[in-house]
């Protein structure tokens, strides 16, 4: 039986509950964090981390190398972009293996970045966490024909006022995709539900209604049959006890046991993210401290949204790495 590689070696979580230290939670950022030359500084110093892409490669299919570190128009496009965000993720758990760091408390992570708490929490071997992506981003893009659904971020409105306005959009279907942080909530689904929704969002006193350039209606019901394609995918993947408890996207609730994860993650490709309420409820934890892993600074620049008053550090690069380092190992 194959056991999740990354397992941390270190003999105790981040939080030193002796000295009242909080909680920590790790966070793995989604899709649109992507970036070329994301990884590379971790693949070319750190044995582990070349290690993480060229295995990636073998089981994705394609070179990891080349959609990650070089110009390409592949980066952006759902199927390989999955892939490619998660293996990051992994090299930066590898190296932090490598070095010993110390696990977190519960993790989670913005929709695709959810696949990365479950690597954290040792629920998925990599391989299988990348196999599942994989399917998942091509599930996903081939879900709805071209120019059928879109997305857009609605800035400045709180999320009850959205999701009243949307109950009064009945010519086509739209929801929220994504619960961001205050002041910022993204609604997917039929392209002239979401322009509708938009045009009323603003009447109500929207800032802006930012149209997202993406491939298709993510995390709204158009996406079921992307979720039934993936379940087949799931009823193959052996999961494991979980090490650490993480929060899902459906339900922004602890899961400390496999029973649901399988069901959650099915649900997760047409439903709300649930990120600002998945963020309070680690808050309510006791996590007073946050570190983003992968590509990127969004779920920070969320956190400073959702409540301020909270650490939060990143790790994108081999100088975040040392930075954090530091800190946990002072």
């Amino acid at each position: 039986m194959r056991q999740p590689r990354f397992y941390a070696k270190a003999k105790k979580p981040v939080a030193d509950k002796e000295n009242g230290m909080g909680k920590t939670a790790f966070m793995f950022p989604g899709q649109g964090a992507q970036y070329v030359g994301m990884g590379k500084d971790f693949y070319d110093t750190m044995p582990e981390c070349k290690e993480v892409f060229e295995k990636a490669s073998d089981i994705a299919g394609f070179d990891m190398k080349r959609i990650c570190f070089e110009e390409n128009e592949e980066i952006n496009i759902t199927e390989y972009t999955q892939a490619a965000m998660l293996t990051v993720c992994a090299a930066i758990l590898a190296a932090m293996e490598k070095q010993q760091f110390p696990w977190a408390d519960v993790n989670a992570g913005l929709s695709l970045g959810e696949y990365g708490a479950l690597l954290a929490s040792k629920v998925l071997c990599f391989e299988d966490a990348v196999a599942l992506v994989r399917k998942r981003g091509i599930y996903m893009q081939e879900a709805v024909p071209q120019g059928l659904g879109g997305m857009a971020a609605v800035l400045g409105l709180d999320y009850p006022v959205i999701e009243d306005i949307l109950g009064q959009v009945t010519d086509g279907l739209v929801q929220i995709a994504n619960y961001n942080c205050p002041g910022q909530i993204v609604i997917s689904g039929e392209i002239g539900a979401v322009e509708k929704a938009g045009e009323l969002l603003k009447e109500a006193g929207a800032k802006r209604v930012v149209p997202l350039k993406v491939s298709g209606p993510f995390h709204s019901e158009m996406l079921k049959p992307a979720g039934e394609k993936l379940e087949k995918e799931l009823e193959k993947t052996e999961l494991h006890p979980l090490k650490v408890p993480y929060i899902a996207n459906v339900t922004a609730q602890e899961v400390t046991d496999t029973d649901n994860i399988k069901e959650l993650l099915k649900l997760q490709v047409s439903s709300s993210v649930r990120w600002q309420q998945s963020v309070e409820k680690m808050i309510s934890m006791g996590v007073d401290t946050f570190i983003e892993i992968g590509p990127g600074k969004t779920l920070t620049g969320f956190m400073k949204k959702i409540d301020r008053t909270k650490k939060v550090m990143n790790i994108a690069t081999v100088e975040d790495f040392e930075k954090v380092k530091a800190e946990l190992f002072q």
